[in-house]
């Protein structure tokens, strides 16, 4: 394939296509027998790497009633939506609540917006269930005591749910597996070519299902899965990434064997991932990750609220941090009212860790965060709540700088780094990158490719 006219850098440039990798860059290359597209002066740049997200809850999410904002942001909205809802296997799912709505949730005050079908609803944070009564009687809960079921003081379930994700899906009526080609199709209207999936709980079952979507074209993008210990790489096209860790500040695991467990994966030949995203998860993983010692490639998944001597740790450590500033825009008013006033300087850092020579990478968390890459790169460029508030000015960084945090880690360091040798993993935008730069969220994404394979297909840009 050829890629004429497009603009890389402020330069116009043409791109060959042979055996997926770039062959050749130059300036009105010959042409050859096979495709050509003409790119109009949109800018070129190499697909973008969402770090951490979540495939099977993102597809599972696509199918469900949104519940918080910005789509619901109120009590009546959310009892409109859950009413209009119509249940999947007899059940209704609901993702994305926040207090916000309706204050804090429990199996009356779902009942109250709508008690003919069981009803889960699952909080932003992704660590809490909230049930209705008939989904409480669906699961047969009345006599169970199970970690993390709530009960009031009378001993009455309160329909709160915690860290149960695994233990619904063994209890809930089967349902057709989530459908991944809409996250396959989603992503690449964005520019994502690669994707490193960071949920927890992923085991050979999972892996072997996103190992089919992949195989299939369901899921197109390259694809790294993090998940249990002992996860064993199947598909050579479909690498094991790092062992992922989470932890919960109440209720934190003995440290000796948080510790062996760093040591067990590193033995795998695999780096930890942490998911902390409290200042006590992030110095307990680090006094962790210092105990065991730190290999190539741990991560802290996160690190939403990073003090002063937990950068330096993280420093000295050489460990990646993946954070999430599209948090910032989506949830930055949320922070600024319910967050403590010292820690506020502290969330959701860029800059900072930068400054501090430590490799960032970004990810949206999706769908616990908007899966958008581009609302997230203008996050971390004007750092701007929902309301219009500027939160952590000095941890503004530029659009480069912020666009290097979404690319694969080989990349060239510089933006749009397009090598003669690198895998033809691309996306055209609709503008040049002098004009993209000054408001991320209104670029479109008209070509993405993957492998020099065509994800999408949109109209050209106009000549610009």
């Amino acid at each position: 394939m050829l890629i004429r006219n497009a603009l890389h850098r402020g330069d116009r440039i043409d791109l060959r296509i042979e055996a997926g990798r770039i062959a050749e860059r130059g300036h009105e290359l010959d042409p050859f027998d096979g495709p050509t597209y003409d790119a109009r002066g949109g800018e070129l740049l190499p697909g973008l790497h969402d770090h951490h997200l979540h495939v099977q809850s993102l597809a599972a999410s696509l199918a469900s009633v949104r519940c918080g904002p910005p789509t619901i942001r109120d009590r009546n909205a959310l009892a409109e939506a859950l009413v209009a809802a119509e249940p999947i296997e007899g059940w209704i799912r609901g993702t994305g609540y926040f207090e916000s709505v309706a204050g804090d949730l429990d199996r009356d005050e779902i009942d109250a917006l709508r008690d003919d079908v069981p009803i889960r609803i699952q909080h932003r944070s992704g660590v809490l269930w909230f049930l209705n009564s008939k989904a409480i009687e669906a699961l047969d809960l009345g006599g169970a005591d199970r970690p993390g079921l709530e009960r009031d003081a009378r001993g009455r379930i309160t329909g709160r749910l915690f860290r149960a994700d695994a233990w619904l899906r063994d209890h809930l009526p089967p349902t057709p597996p989530p459908d991944l080609a809409r996250v396959g199709r989603r992503l690449a209207t964005y520019g994502v070519t690669s994707i490193t999936d960071c949920t927890p709980s992923n085991a050979a079952a999972d892996y072997e299902r996103l190992a089919k979507a992949h195989s299939t074209g369901a899921l197109p993008q390259r694809l790294q899965v993090m998940g249990t210990l002992g996860l064993e790489q199947t598909c050579s096209r479909l690498p094991v990434g790092a062992h992922k860790i989470m932890l919960d500040e109440s209720a934190l695991p003995v440290f000796d064997a948080l510790v062996a467990r760093i040591r067990a994966a590193h033995d795998e030949g695999r780096p930890v991932a942490f998911h902390a995203a409290t200042r006590t998860e992030l110095h307990f993983a680090l006094a962790a990750l210092e105990s065991a010692g730190p290999v190539f490639g741990d991560r802290m998944e996160h690190a939403s609220v990073a003090p002063p001597e937990a950068m330096e740790a993280l420093a000295r450590l050489r460990v990646t941090v993946v954070t999430q500033p599209n948090f910032v825009r989506e949830r930055g008013d949320d922070y600024q009212r319910d967050v403590d006033t010292s820690d506020l300087p502290h969330l959701y850092r860029v800059k900072s860790w930068l400054d501090r020579g430590v490799p960032v990478r970004f990810g949206t968390d999706a769908p616990f965060g908007d899966p958008d890459p581009w609302a997230a790169l203008e996050a971390a460029v004007e750092r701007r709540t929902p309301d219009g508030q500027v939160l952590g000015e000095g941890e503004k960084v530029s659009p480069e700088e912020a666009l290097l945090c979404f690319l694969e880690h080989d990349r060239s360091p510089t933006i749009g780094g397009l090598r003669e040798g690198d895998p033809a993993d691309l996306c055209l935008l609709d503008r040049p990158w002098e004009r993209a730069r000054t408001r991320f969220s209104q670029v479109r994404v008209v070509q993405t490719w993957v492998g020099g394979a065509p994800l999408q297909a949109d109209d050209a840009p106009s000549d610009v």
